[in-house]
């Protein structure tokens, strides 16, 4: 049949037929749903507990220097009155299943100036730790130097800096 606009059309609409359902995937076209209130509820839910997951998290992570020996770099947390909070990147390095750092002296010096002294922030692998106790350990210096030195190639420039503060750091749980 000719329809009006010069083109072919047929009487009755094609339909393929449609496949066997499969016995072990589910008509999902008769499966109940749920209404969008319902939903919303369950989002607020959610969004109002992720404070405490995060908190929760925080908690089930645990110090472990063991799995840090191939990290390169962690992140110190300092609280200096004229800067407010401020992240920093140092190497590390991990003997006797105890995390150390080297600090040069502006770092130290932000070490010296925080208004949280003993206590920093850590940031290593993805987690965080908020209260570390960074306990000055000069008996350690050489053996963390010597550790520098084997672990990062360019510390056969940098140990010529002055490092005048190296850092045994603990959570204060494990104090």
């Amino acid at each position: 049949m000719r329809g009006s606009r010069g083109g072919w059309r047929c009487r009755r609409p094609h339909r393929r037929p449609e496949p066997a359902p499969s016995p072990s995937v589910p008509d999902v076209r008769y499966a109940p749903r749920m209404s969008i209130s319902r939903a919303l509820a369950i989002a607020a839910v959610l969004l109002l507990r992720a404070p405490s997951f995060a908190v929760a998290a925080e908690l089930v992570s645990a110090w472990t220097p063991g799995a840090w020996k191939s990290q390169d770099t962690l992140e110190l947390q300092t609280t200096v009155p004229e800067e407010g909070e401020y992240w920093f990147p140092v190497w590390l390095v991990v003997l006797d299943d105890q995390v150390y750092v080297r600090l040069g002296n502006r770092a130290a010096d932000r070490i010296e100036k925080s208004t949280t002294k003993p206590y920093m922030g850590v940031r290593i692998a993805g987690q965080q730790f908020d209260r570390v106790n960074g306990t000055p350990a000069p008996e350690m210096a050489d053996k963390v130097a010597a550790a520098m030195g084997q672990k990062y190639w360019s510390d056969v420039f940098i140990k010529y800096f002055n490092h005048p503060l190296t850092l045994r750091l603990t959570p204060e749980a494990a104090q």
